[in-house]
């Protein structure tokens, strides 16, 4: 894999898996768009694939991780003293710590039983342009709600309901923020709540992702020449990670989530005008 491609993947991932437009999606369509073949459909290629989508997760792990690094001390220290000294009903940063955990699960359950299929039917351009649009336009119609809960609110039920909706993001081009952030404001929390619920939920799920994946790279090894665009890729999906945080959590302070249906409705016509023509 070239170094530059390395790059370029980084970026889009650290920047798309926080951002409400698909990390998942862009990092089939790049390649697509652009011809690119560093995974070839064969053997060598699947692994270098999933060898390669497993650094730029734990980067955007690193990232998320990194930016709320304070709070998270004080959510796994209160969350533990829950289960250790059994601590009821608990302090609210306990209780939210074991809601986030709660919230990971439909969403890993159903990722580890339908991988292969997910794998093998998902992910084409059309599929990934419809998706765009369709989800973009969801959220739309979500962030016109009135949102006035905080993510001291956010309850059982709430994390039962945003983690069901997080299955939908298996598939590529629903985006996995996009779709928490739009079942957060159609259960009424306001914009930052459902920002931060929808980052501090990805802490489980992508730290469970990229577990069961390092077990499967432990086990084939990393592929011949790939270990040098795995750090690339590590450090720039980081960095574009924490300043996706960073910079979305600064803009819903005072803008709607608008921008963002925009760019994914009019990138999901361009993916189908490129398929339907045969441009692409």
């Amino acid at each position: 894999m070239p170094i530059f491609h390395a790059i370029v993947l980084g970026l889009v991932q650290g920047l798309s898996e926080f951002l409400p437009i698909s990390s998942s999606g862009h990092l089939l369509l790049v390649p697509w768009l652009f011809n690119w073949h560093d995974f070839a459909n064969n053997a060598a290629g699947n692994s270098v694939e999933k060898a390669f989508d497993v650094a730029l997760h734990l980067g955007t792990l690193i990232a998320v991780v990194g930016y709320f690094w304070k709070e998270l001390v004080v959510y796994v220290r209160d969350g533990a003293r829950m289960v250790v000294k059994r601590e009821r009903p608990g302090t609210p940063e306990g209780r939210l710590a074991w809601l986030l955990v709660l919230s990971a699960l439909p969403g890993a359950v159903v990722g580890a039983l339908l991988e292969k299929t997910i794998d093998n039917k998902l992910g084409r351009p059309v599929m990934i342009g419809i998706s765009l649009i369709v989800f973009g336009l969801v959220l739309l119609w979500a962030d016109r709600q009135k949102g006035t809960r905080t993510l001291d609110d956010f309850n059982k039920d709430d994390a039962i309901k945003v983690g069901a909706a997080q299955v939908l993001a298996l598939n590529p081009g629903t985006s996995r923020s996009g779709i928490t952030i739009t079942a957060a404001r159609w259960l009424g929390l306001d914009r930052d709540a459902a920002t931060r619920a929808s980052f501090l939920m990805s802490i489980p799920i992508i730290a469970g992702a990229v577990a069961f994946k390092m077990l499967k790279l432990a086990k084939d090894g990393i592929p011949h020449g790939l270990a040098v665009p795995m750090v690339v890729g590590i450090v720039t999906s980081a960095l574009s990670g924490w300043l996706a945080v960073w910079g979305l959590l600064r803009l819903v302070r005072s803008h709607s989530f608008t921008p963002f249906v925009i760019y994914r409705v009019a990138f999901g016509v361009l993916v189908l005008g490129l398929c339907i023509t045969h441009a692409r």
